[in-house]
């Protein structure tokens, strides 16, 4: 069972989330790969795929995006998961408005999306972006759940091996 696993990330929160996932489903005896979207050239081979994206300004990244639009065909064919890592602020790390979060992920039948929340560390932005953020209700802190990973990630291993 090989998986691809995308992740798109501005300040270091979703790579990191991918990591965690990557290290998890590879100890359940699978073979992840994980590459940035667009680095990216071919999807043959693969048997699943794990997307993941920063929202960023309530949206995907233009990287993530691009790329589901790149393989929709493939994507389609095949097992999909995805995830986004948004305002830290939020309870439970969920989204107000998932629908402007990746509108093309309605063009896929995902298995699953989940929201996790990242880290809000205000000196690693911009005045923009820390304002919206703030006006978001962002709050200082790392607010990855690493357990809630792994958990999500056992999900997805269970289903791909029926374990």
């Amino acid at each position: 069972m090989r998986i691809l696993l995308t992740s798109s990330s501005r300040h270091g929160s979703t790579d990191e989330i991918a990591s965690v996932i990557a290290e998890h489903l590879r100890a359940g005896g699978l073979e992840v790969d994980v590459k940035r979207p667009e680095a990216v050239d071919d999807v043959e081979g693969y048997d699943a795929f794990i997307l993941g994206s920063a929202i960023y300004m309530t949206h995907w990244t233009q990287e993530a995006t691009d790329f589901t639009k790149r393989f929709l065909m493939q994507l389609s064919t095949k097992p999909v998961w995805a995830f986004s890592v948004g305002l830290s602020g939020l309870p439970q790390g969920k989204i107000s408005d998932p629908q402007r979060i990746g509108p093309v992920l309605l063009s896929l039948d995902v298995k699953n999306h989940v929201t996790f929340a990242g880290r809000f560390d205000p000196t690693r932005l911009n005045l923009r972006e820390r304002t919206i953020a703030r006006l978001g209700g962002a709050t200082e802190g790392d607010n990855v759940d690493a357990e809630a990973v792994r958990a999500w990630a056992d999900t997805i291993r269970a289903e791909l091996t029926g374990a």
